[in-house]
Parts: C-alpha cells; structure tokens; sequence
C-alpha cells in the first residue's frame, strides 16, 4: 500500500520517540486512525470514554514523565472536548501535542456537518496552531509542532481535513509559483539546561547573604532539585515552604520543610511568610498575592527557566533566568552558612505543634467519617514509591495535609487551571506510563462522576489503577466557597439517593466496596491495594467537615459567622463539627 499522510504522522511520532497516542475515533480522523493502525506495533493506541479524559490523560502522562503527550479527536465536538484538559497542560506548562480532524477541504466554507475550525477555536491555547492542507507540509510541521510544544513546555494543535489524511503522503497537488520550499526537517530539539548568569548569581548571594530571616518557597520547577533546594535552605537556615504543585520536591518529613503555602497550607508557612526579611523563590510564580510578604516587607530572588515569569508578583532584587538545580549548584559556593538558626528553630517548633493537631484529625472514632482519616490510611498503606493523583476541590486539601511525600513517592493535580476530574484519567495515563509503580486516584464524587466511564477504560486495558472516592454527597469546595462569602449554601448538595460507585467499579469487572463504616475504612483500603486488577473504595465522609485554612483570619470568621445568620443549613451537625475538631487539636 502506498504511504498516506496518516501514516506519514503516525511514523513521525514513532520517530520523536511517541509510543501512545490517548484517543477517541471518528469520522473526522479516519485517515489518522488508519496511519495509527499501520504503526500499531510501535505505537499504542489508547481508546477512552470521553475526548476530555484524552486531554487529561495526554497531560498526566506528560507531568510523569517530562516527555511528549499526545491526544487525538475527531471534528468538530471531538475537538471541543479536548479543551479542558489542554488548557491544564498550558497553565501548567507541560507540553502536548492535540491532533484533530477537520471537513474536507472541498466543503470548507459551506456550513458543512461540524465544521467547526479549530485553528480559530485553539488559537489561545495552543502556542503553535497549524491547519495541514497539502501532503507536502507532512512532516515537516509535526517536527515544528512538536519542538514547540516540547521547548515552550506547552500545547501544540495539528488539524487535518479528511481528505488530506487520505493522500498520498508526499503527494505534490499543486504548481509551485513562490521561491519558498515545503519545510524540510528533523526529529531533533535542544534542550540544555540554562546556566545562571555571573552577575544575576552574585546580585543574588549579595540579598540572601545579607537577609536575617530568610524564608524559600519551591515549587513544581524545583522538582529534579530536590538535593540542591535542602543543601541551599541548611546554609541559609531557612524554612521550605512547597506551593501544592510542588508538593513532591522535598520530603514531607523533613525537617527543614513546614508544608504547604496558601488555602490549604499551613498555619507556620503562613506565618513565616508574614516575619521573613528575606525570600528565595525557586520554581514558582505563586499567583495568591495574599499568602506572599508584603510589598516592602522583604527582598526578593526568584530562580525559574522562563524570565517572563520572574517578578510577576511581588517586586524582585535579583532575577535569575536559569534552571533551578543548575542555578542553585552554583549559586550555593557564593552563600555564607548561617549560624543563628533561631527563625528555622521556631519554625520547626510551630511545624511539629501543626502535624500534631493534624495527625489528632485522623480520628478512626468519628462517625461520619472524617475524610482526614480516610486519606491518613491511604497514605500509611500506599507504597514508597506509590503516584497519588487528585482532583480540585476539600479532596486537595486532605491530600495537601495528609498526604505525605516520603522516598520516591509523587504527587499530582490541576494546580493552575484547578479543573474537577483530572485525578482518575491522570491515574490512567500514570499507570500506563509506570506500570510496576502503585498508582492511586483519590477524587471526590463530584468530579470521579464526570469522568467515570474511564474507569472502564483502566478495566479495558488492564490498567491496576486504585480509586478511593472521598464521597461527600455534595461539591464540597464550593460549598464552603459559597459560607466563606458570607452566604448561605444553594445547590451544591446532591439529592437522595446517594450514590454507589462501588456497584459501578464492579459492573466494570474491577473490585468495588462501599465504606460508611469508620471501623471498615483500613480493611477496605488495603485490600484495594492488594487486589491485581482496577479497585475503587467508594467511602461515605462527612459532608459537614470544612476545609479550615491553616490560619483563620478575621474577615474569614466573620463571613462565616454571616452565612450562618442568614440561614445556613446544616449549621447544627457543621458547627458540631468544627468542635469535634478543635478538641481533637487542643488535646494533640
């Protein structure tokens, strides 16, 4: 048979070093699926329920792993579902690559059956955005498709009319009338990793030698220096302090870390961040202003690979475009080590008071189930090296608290776009990407029941993903949303009846259990983990617990207090619950 351009791509891809492509076929894209087909030895096609569990899989797989990830839709509503997840991959700069159908270019202007063009619809989110309408534009675009995705770590979008997918690859349709040639290319990118400036690194020592109280804050950028950011932090005597996305860079049982920044950080972050004199950000742009010093309260270095990002809140003295391990190797000789250690010592006392009243949340005694709990056996029966994925929403607040990063275990959500239904396709993709590894999905029902089909997809490819189902009945997240404003909740409670999605995992042909028992919670979880195949634990927590943020502020406690005047429901078992859990904290 002769090559076609679907072909032509499929090849190409193999060439970059693709091995899958996360999908759903169709009409529009026959032409691909057949070049898929033909490459089927070295490329794996994995079928999903939905367009967007694609995206989301392509993302997760690219987060994991650093390489290209690969989605494919059909035209026009297969495209459009797309979306959500690429949008995740560009807020969170991980590179994609989308790859769409389109009518045959005969058609194209005549109000034809989905045509929707996609070039105009993915112009915001795709950094290089390319409508393919001659066989001698392939390969040559795929390789600029994917350089931009892998070297601006974003989204790349290739659409393909129908009847171009078909042609004869390298076919030649037209006359040529300009001095330009059909791109000629490679699969070939450069990707070194940026050394620091001399003078941005002596500016830099120059504030961190100079600060008293020096605070680091790393995020998901620092993720491959996780040995330079705590050998940087014993010089300094400094706390860390990880944004969510950066959760895995160091150890959750560090000593030098104090967790989390933000809503659902903790109360000695926030707190250091509010007294530092001095702070090192190291692969973050942290966008919540609010939880940062104050303009004027402390000096500023910021270390991050894209300079455009340097600077973007808070005003900088020293700005270094570099990778953060490469940068923080050499900027450590240029440091003086610290011998008044009195800022980390005091907040290393405020670190172990914090877990402490954490770990007494962990209650196995409360009826309902305290989801504190339900996470805290997850995370003590997960292996080291065990890939936790999530979804938005209170679920990334018990993750964010208990779950602990220790030796080779990860973590991963939505952190910029904070999409509902990420953590069970992320879990897909993870699994197929690391196959010996424990990977475990934990996701609240709100958002597992968006995307729950894919668990037939884990089913169907024979992926061991385990699911654990924080169910509260409810959008929890913007259940509080809505009382933090200082208004009542309105719709954001399910209906009766509750829902069992245990009953779903095993119409599947995966383990399912249905947890409302406090006393069942640990058997249930373990035996999940133990079970060969797909498992979800769909367990019953408490609807009433609130995502408290580390530190209570006045204007939070008096909307609260407003919601409740104003006729919050559900405000007897809330407050009984806020008790409970304060003389949890008060007796650790």
């Amino acid at each position: 048979m002769q090559e076609i351009v679907g072909e032509s791509l499929a090849r190409r891809l193999v060439e970059w070093g693709v091995d899958t492509v996360f999908g759903l076929p169709g009409d529009g894209i026959n032409g691909l699926m057949e070049g898929f087909r033909r490459q089927r030895e070295k490329l794996k096609f994995v079928l999903v329920h939905h367009e967007e569990a694609a995206a989301f899989m392509a993302t997760g797989y690219a987060k994991a792993t650093g390489r290209l990830g690969v989605c494919c839709a059909t035209s026009g509503p297969g495209a459009i579902h797309l979306l959500n997840g690429l949008y995740d991959a560009k807020l969170d700069h991980v590179p994609v690559l989308a790859l769409t159908g389109m009518q045959e270019t005969s058609v194209l202007g005549s109000h034809y059956q989905q045509e929707v063009h996609t070039t105009l619809l993915y112009q915001d989110v795709a950094a290089y955005n390319q409508m393919v309408t001659n066989p001698q534009q392939i390969p040559g675009v795929v390789d600029i498709a994917i350089r931009h995705a892998l070297a601006l770590r974003t989204v790349a979008h290739l659409t393909f009319p129908n009847d171009v997918q078909v042609a004869t690859a390298g076919e030649d349709p037209y006359r040529h009338v300009s001095p330009g040639e059909p791109p000629v290319s490679s699969t070939v990118v450069s990707q070194p990793p940026v050394a620091a400036a001399q003078a941005d690194l002596a500016r830099a020592a120059e504030v961190l030698n100079a600060g008293k109280k020096i605070a680091m804050l790393v995020g998901v950028g620092a993720r491959e220096a996780r040995d330079e950011v705590l050998a940087v932090a014993e010089t300094l005597a400094s706390p860390i302090v990880k944004t969510l996305p950066g959760k895995m860079v160091v150890p959750d049982d560090h000593p030098l870390t104090t967790g989390g920044l933000g809503l659902l950080g903790t109360r000695p972050s926030e707190e250091l961040m509010e007294e530092c004199d001095t702070l090192l950000m190291v692969g973050t742009s942290f966008p919540y202003g609010k939880y940062l010093p104050s303009p004027g309260q402390a000096r500023v270095v910021q270390i991050d690979i894209d300079a455009s990002l340097i600077g973007m809140r808070l005003p900088v003295d020293a700005a270094v475009t570099a990778d953060a391990r490469l940068a923080l190797q050499q900027l450590l000789p240029l440091l003086q080590t610290r011998t008044d250690r009195s800022f980390l010592s005091k907040y290393q006392r405020e670190r172990d008071a914090w877990r402490s009243e954490m770990g007494a949340l962990q209650d196995p005694t409360r009826d309902p189930i305290a989801p504190q709990y339900l996470i805290s056996c997850v995370d003590e029966a997960a292996t080291s090296d065990a890939i936790l994925t999530c979804d938005s929403g209170t679920i990334a607040t018990w993750a964010a608290r208990h779950w602990t990063i220790r030796g080779g275990r990860e973590f991963y959500l939505s952190g910029n776009l904070a999409t509902m239904a990420p953590g069970l396709p992320y879990a897909i993709a993870m699994q197929h990407a690391y196959p010996g590894r424990q990977v475990i999905a934990f996701v609240g029902d709100g958002g597992f029941a968006m995307l729950m089909a894919e668990f037939l997809t884990a089913v169907r490819h024979n992926l061991p993903i385990k699911v654990v189902v924080n169910n509260n009945h409810s959008f929890g997240q913007i259940l509080w949303e809505q009382i933090v404003l200082g208004y009542p909740e309105y719709a954001v409670r399910h209906r009766q009846p509750e829902a069992d999605f245990a009953a779903w995992a095993r119409a599947c042909g995966g383990y399912g259990a249905k947890v409302t028992d406090p006393k069942a919670v640990t058997g249930a979880i373990r035996e999940a983990l133990a079970h060969p195949g797909p498992a979800l634990v769909d367990c019953d927590v408490n609807p009433n617990e609130p995502p408290m943020p580390g530190k209570v502020k006045y204007e939070q406690a008096k909307h609260f207090t407003e919601a409740f005047l104003r006729g919050q429901p559900h405000k007897v078992a809330t407050l009984a619950t806020v008790a409970r859990d304060k003389i949890n904290e008060l007796r650790s």
